[in-house]
């Protein structure tokens, strides 16, 4: 099914629009452009297809799967349920201690679990992911251990960033997951030209890359997609269309068909996909890899999906749109569908789920409470890591911080930083 659209939704997937054109045998055609004459003045909008359709494999949790490549083994359907209680788990405690102003800055993943653990089991360690800030299942999937996340949070002595990023800014050099950065939309430009260079080297892997359709919204998502295609990259776009923007709806940022309708006007294979059904993330992402390596372009997804939580927790969702809205979508969550569907395979029950919550609870407030005694980096990291070797105005700038902190050390909290 999952093939079948791919071959649908690009380019030559618009044929339809021009069967009634007529065109005059042995005339030139216009370069970059294979399209029909006509003598019929009509104009093309969005009411002159239909919607590209919503790919599913579970409309409920009493489907069935019958077709075997569709089919996910039990272990592997355990572990993807684990994995989406385990980022339900961190979130509820993370957003809890912003709250108690334990930590500065915290966004959840509540109602896009699916996106993220069923696209990221589609995939292998080698493949190179650039995510937004919303993919911490992505990472959780790859071997991402909780003191990775909440270390990072607290910005410790032990934060592979050495406290100089923000919170929920997670990375990985060993489990190709590059450092999520603030600005918006930077990521994707970026994940073209990494794509490009596996594509030179050859190897057997893919990049995929991670945004909201907000993040569509900006020029550089247009750059990229039409450099992935004229480029021919193996590159996996992954649209999380959760609905808003921050407070910003989806009904209010463009017009059309959605994200979906930009891939085959750029030439590019696609497909939309429910993000809440993580069976059909899993397929498409798996086909969509294959399809990336074995021709070497570029596939844009999107998962439609809806963003339950805050946007983070500077945000008040409440102000921008209905309580009942809120509450008829967390009745979709892709936690509550899997855990459904494994109980009607009698694969789960309440007991299980009790024992997982409470296990996982105590595992992650074990870290927790280590992570927040831990000391933060030493001050003078602050210089370290924007050159590889040192220049000498940033040396004179350390020199006089150095001076300072000696003159001035009692006026600064010295105790909380490693010395050594």
């Amino acid at each position: 099914m999952a093939t079948l659209y791919f071959k649908l939704l690009n380019s030559a997937g618009f044929r339809n629009f021009t069967r009634a054109l007529s065109n005059a045998t042995g005339e030139p055609k216009f370069l970059g452009i294979n399209a029909k004459f006509t003598s019929v003045l009509k104009f093309v909008n969005n009411e002159s297809y239909e919607p590209i359709p919503i790919y599913r494999i579970l409309s409920s949790p009493n489907s069935q799967v019958s077709d075997p490549d569709l089919k996910i083994g039990n272990e592997l359907l355990l572990k993807m349920y684990e994995s989406m209680v385990r980022i339900r788990t961190m979130d509820k405690i993370l957003y809890e201690s912003q709250r108690q102003g334990r930590i500065s800055f915290f966004m959840t993943n509540t109602g896009e679990e699916a996106i993220q653990i069923g696209s990221a089991a589609g995939l292998t360690l080698q493949d190179v992911i650039y995510a937004q800030y919303r993919e911490a299942g992505v990472l959780l999937w790859r071997g991402f251990k909780y003191s990775g996340f909440i270390n990072q949070c607290y910005g410790n002595h032990d934060d592979s960033g050495k406290g100089k990023q923000m919170p929920v800014h997670y990375g990985s050099k060993e489990l190709n997951f590059m450092t999520i950065s603030s600005p918006l939309t930077t990521q994707l430009p970026q994940a073209v030209g990494a794509a490009y260079a596996l594509k030179r080297s050859k190897k057997e892997a893919c990049v995929v890359c991670y945004f909201g359709e907000g993040a569509a919204s900006e020029g550089d998502a247009h750059a990229a997609f039409n450099f992935a295609a004229t480029l021919d990259c193996p590159i996996i776009f992954i649209c999380r269309n959760n609905g808003y923007a921050i407070s910003t709806s989806s009904l209010e940022q463009y017009k059309g068909d959605g994200i979906a309708a930009r891939g085959p006007a750029y030439g590019i294979n696609t497909i939309r996909v429910d993000g809440n059904d993580i069976f059909a993330m899993y397929h498409v992402t798996r086909v969509a890899r294959d399809f990336c390596i074995k021709h070497r372009k570029p596939v844009l997804i999107e998962a439609m999906s809806y963003r339950v939580g805050h946007h983070s927790t500077s945000d008040d969702s409440t102000v921008y749109r209905a309580k009942d809205e809120i509450e008829n979508w967390n009745k979709e969550s892709p936690v509550l569908k899997l855990r459904q569907y494994l109980e009607n395979l009698q694969l789960w029950n309440d007991e299980q789920e009790k024992k997982l919550e409470v296990s996982l609870r105590k595992e992650f407030l074990r870290e927790f409470e280590e992570a927040e005694k831990k000391l933060k980096p030493k001050w003078n990291e602050l210089f370290t890591d924007v050159y590889q070797d040192m220049p000498d105005h940033i040396k004179r700038q350390k020199m006089l911080m150095e001076r300072h902190v000696e003159e001035y050390q009692e006026h600064y909290p010295m105790k909380e930083f490693q010395t050594s």
